[in-house]
């Protein structure tokens, strides 16, 4: 959550400090008008969500995942249970390859039960999954990082470094996504 504020609070002073574009100034004295900016905490929050999905998107396809069309379930079970954008598909990279490898119509690409609960369909296993680990590992055992969580979630003791290789595959995505974002601005 720490590392979500920072960023919203880098991409609002990114926005404030960038000076405005003055249309007379590129189409001369016949458009006289100032273009006046302002970016708002909306504007910052729908940049995030557009980010942070885009990055979700873009790492399921490259491993081929079945849940590319979760994008927004992922997005509304952080945002619902207040949890890094990027820990439950993390979480399904490392326990079924983003959902390639489970047990068949589980729907559970968590391992969730160890891998024998089945659920009605990916979305509501991540909401299920979200939520639980909101409530049984975050709010009652204080476990809020990945390496807090890994030894709750699983007996191994590579469990947290290898989720955390996943969630660091959509951090380098979002910023590569921000950074075209930023060298290829809209052009009135």
């Amino acid at each position: 959550m720490r590392k979500i504020i920072q960023i919203i609070i880098f991409i609002g002073l990114f926005f404030n400090f960038s000076r405005p574009i003055m249309a007379e100034n590129i189409a001369g004295s016949s458009a006289n008008m100032a273009l006046n900016t302002f970016i708002t905490n909306t504007d910052i929050d729908e940049m995030k969500e557009y980010t942070t999905k885009m990055a979700i998107r873009n790492v399921l396809d490259r491993y081929n995942s079945p849940m590319i069309d979760e994008v927004n379930s992922f997005y509304k079970t952080c945002q619902k249970y207040s949890l890094d954008c990027y820990l439950l598909p993390s979480i399904s990279g490392i326990e079924s390859t983003f959902g390639r490898f489970l047990m068949p119509q589980s729907y559970n690409p968590f391992g969730w039960g160890r891998g024998l609960i089945y659920f009605d369909n990916f979305s509501q296993a991540i909401d299920t999954v979200g939520k639980s680990l909101r409530i049984n590992y975050m709010d009652k055992w204080g476990a809020e990082t990945v390496d807090e969580i890994g030894p709750i979630y699983c007996e191994g003791n590579t469990w947290a470094s290898k989720v955390n290789f996943f969630m660091k595959q959509f951090k380098d995505e979002e910023a590569k996504i921000q950074l075209f974002l930023k060298s290829n601005p809209v052009q009135l």
